[in-house]
């Protein structure tokens, strides 16, 4: 059997900021997108405009997305790290500079000991991206 994991993201009430910027960033689009507002769901007032659950694709790369309730907290961080493995040098090249834009290196583009070329960029919204190209 062949699976596929889907990462889930849950933001702090900025999901649709970050949505559209992994939009720029991967040249993807937004599926669905939901609100706690338009949901049957019992939410406050406040967390309305909130995203209860959104899809982002760009090919065979999935993300699912959405906000906390406006009481719970999210602790930026370590918590999630996705690896994507790109298809040329010049598709790491774009992808690792979009993401630095407004984001941090953690290890920069760089060849590495195992034929491949590797970074890990932390996003602006605490999201670790491993950039992956294996050399042929």
């Amino acid at each position: 059997m062949k699976y596929q994991a889907t990462p889930y993201f849950t933001f702090g009430g900025n999901a649709k900021e970050a949505l559209e910027y992994y939009k720029d960033v991967f040249d993807g689009e937004i599926v669905e997108i939901m609100t706690f507002g338009e949901a049957d769901f019992p939410s406050p007032p406040e967390a309305e405009e909130r995203v209860i659950h959104a899809k982002f694709q760009k090919g065979n790369l999935i993300l699912m997305v959405s906000d906390t309730l406006p009481e719970n907290h999210i602790i930026s961080g370590n918590q999630v790290s996705l690896t994507l493995e790109l298809q040329s040098e010049k598709e790491i090249e774009t992808i690792y500079q979009r993401l630095i834009e407004k984001g941090s290196i953690s290890m920069k583009l760089q060849d590495t000991f195992w034929g491949a070329k590797f970074a890990k960029v932390k996003d602006p919204f605490g999201i670790i991206w491993d950039l992956h190209y294996t050399k042929a």
